[in-house]
């Protein structure tokens, strides 16, 4: 859990995923669209990438993967993202984080 937030906190967009999951591929895709350039952390290519997953599903991540956190919070995965985006809201966390400047 540690280096879960301690990942989360080194940048200002952070995206937990899957290399093979095609959720993971839709919002990392949106946030480069946006014009983000997002750290990414691919659990399956990390030797304590279960360890992590555990520690997402523990904040509550349904599915583990993708997890995104904006500013060192915890926003959620793939259906609150694009929620976010829909309804406007995601460009504001993302300004306020500083990961976008428009």
């Amino acid at each position: 859990m540690d280096r879960l937030a301690k990942l989360a906190s080194q940048k200002a967009v952070v995206i937990f995923t899957n290399s093979t999951c095609c959720m993971c591929h839709a919002v990392k895709r949106l946030f480069y669209e946006l014009g983000v350039g997002p750290a990414i952390y691919e659990l399956d290519e990390d030797s304590r990438g279960k360890e992590m997953e555990w520690a997402l599903a523990q904040l509550g991540c349904n599915p583990s993967v993708p997890a995104v956190f904006i500013g060192g919070k915890f926003v959620g995965s793939a259906n609150t993202v694009m929620t976010h985006h829909l309804n406007g809201s995601l460009k504001k966390m993302l300004r306020e984080a500083g990961a976008l400047w428009l």
